[in-house]
């Protein structure tokens, strides 16, 4: 058995062991929310047996039990409320762990040269067709998807904070859209992914993915490998910010 095989059977086994706990979390929600609801029948039935036939202290005693199921009813309610939504964040956050784009798929990768990182809010000619450093706009982008090329200027600020740019064609198919989208949703500290389209350069890869002077082409495009590029390159820009402040980008 080969390193790779061994490191996907480990990244297996850990996804396993996180899908397993959260399912754990959601059956608990739901346990507990069956029990909220029949503690509201239940309050209910005695709400309704509290008729004018009883006497004073059986009308009493049975409003004070009605008052305490509506209480600990509430109150289940509420944890379940609780566990299902920390079930929904968790498996929401271990589809994203950058941890999941540990492929270690050898890739080819340029180091580009570095030409600075000046700030200007005047148009900037670069020398690279798409640039991974240079003078730049003082405002960079939230990252995520992007069906039109925002400005290069930008996009270079986007580099210097650590952040990943996947380029792709327009018409690219929806099947391989959708497989960017996915990774657009991966972050680490003050960093995260964008994915926008060529605009006006002409090339026969399938995508182009870029970090601060470093560029992956690939004329076919390799889940793996562009998996293993964002996990070896994001959040390694030469200005980093706090992921307090730069949550989603577009922050500068």
């Amino acid at each position: 058995m080969n390193a790779r095989m061994e490191m996907n059977m480990d990244m297996h086994a850990n996804m396993q062991h996180g899908t397993s706990t959260s399912t754990v979390l959601l059956y608990v929600g739901l346990i507990i929310l069956v029990l909220s609801i029949v503690g509201y029948m239940y309050a209910s039935q005695l709400k309704r047996g509290n008729t004018s036939a009883l006497k004073k202290a059986e009308k009493v005693a049975l409003k004070k039990k009605n008052k305490t199921i509506l209480v600990i009813s509430h109150s289940l309610l509420s944890a379940a409320i609780v566990v299902v939504g920390i079930f929904f964040i968790q498996n929401a956050t271990s589809k994203t762990n950058i941890e999941n784009l540990n492929y270690k798929a050898a890739i080819q990768v340029t180091d580009d040269k570095d030409y600075g990182r000046g700030h200007s809010d005047a148009p900037v000619s670069y020398d690279m067709k798409l640039p991974t450093s240079g003078t730049h706009s003082p405002h960079d982008l939230k990252y995520g998807f992007y069906k039109e090329k925002p400005v290069t200027e930008m996009l270079v600020h986007n580099l210097e904070h650590g952040d990943i740019i996947i380029y792709y064609h327009p018409n690219a198919k929806p099947e391989l859209i959708d497989k960017i989208t996915a990774l657009t949703h991966y972050k680490k500290a003050g960093s995260g992914v964008l994915a926008v389209p060529f605009g006006d350069v002409q090339t026969d890869k399938e995508v182009v993915v870029n970090a601060w002077t470093k560029t992956m082409e690939l004329t076919t495009f390799d889940e793996t490998m562009v998996g293993t590029f964002i996990y070896n390159y994001i959040n390694k820009g030469p200005e980093e910010i706090p992921v307090e402040v730069r949550q989603n980008g577009g922050t500068m």
